[in-house]
């Protein structure tokens, strides 16, 4: 689904990735995993075409897509939910999500998806979306993330600023979306809950893959212990 190969990327004179590989199969929940300011959400903003200063290949779907503006990468199937939720505050839920279709044809059973995923969208899609709690927005996020009928999903620190009921809420989600089939890219400071929900990790830090593997065997690495989950 998405492979990325030796992907180098400055801000301004400052390189911030070095070398960066990684790569998402059909259908598979991969985490990437590391502290604040590693370059994690870099690597999300190149993938969605907002990086030009980059060089390396990224492909998608068969397609190198690196170069290309966001919107040809949207169109192929590549749906980010960012870290700030980035709602429209000013708009109804309902119309929210709606943006999440647009120039995509649906006859109700996206819409009728994301209703059952998230019941409460459906009970106040008339609500201005900035009225709503954190935790709800993120839910409309995700929801309209989904809306696209999205190949790969991308999700920036979903859990940020939640309570720990509604982190385990957004997560539960995911995992049911991954029973679905739906192949998802996870960045995640919850150490713990993103690899027990996904199959493969990768560990950035400083701008560098340093580690990477599956879940099971990165919950039990030394320095993730140490680093990571506080054991």
């Amino acid at each position: 689904m998405l492979e990325v190969k030796n992907l180098n990327v400055w801000h301004g004179t400052m390189q911030i990735l070095w070398g960066v590989d990684l790569s998402v199969g059909d259908g598979e929940l991969v985490t990437l995993i590391g502290p604040n300011g590693a370059g994690k959400t870099t690597v999300v903003e190149t993938l969605i075409g907002l990086n030009r200063k980059s060089e390396g290949s990224i492909t998608f779907r068969g397609e190198k897509i690196l170069g290309w503006p966001p919107h040809r990468i949207y169109h192929a199937g590549l749906a980010l939910v960012p870290e700030r939720r980035e709602i429209f505050p000013k708009m109804t839920v309902e119309e929210n999500l709606q943006l999440g279709a647009l120039g995509r044809e649906d006859n109700g059973q996206t819409l009728a998806h994301v209703h059952a995923l998230f019941p409460i969208l459906a009970e106040r899609k008339h609500q201005l979306a900035g009225t709503m709690s954190g935790g709800e927005q993120q839910m409309l996020a995700i929801g309209r993330a989904l809306m696209s009928r999205p190949h790969l999903l991308i999700l920036d620190e979903p859990s940020s600023g939640l309570s720990p009921a509604l982190v385990t809420q957004v997560f539960t989600t995911l995992e049911r979306l991954g029973r679905e089939g739906m192949t998802i890219l996870l960045l995640e400071q919850n150490v713990r809950h993103a690899l027990e929900l996904c199959n493969r990790g990768y560990v950035l830090e400083n701008g560098r893959i340093v580690t990477s593997g599956s879940s099971r065997d990165l919950i039990k690495d030394e320095h993730i212990e140490k680093a990571y989950l506080g054991i």
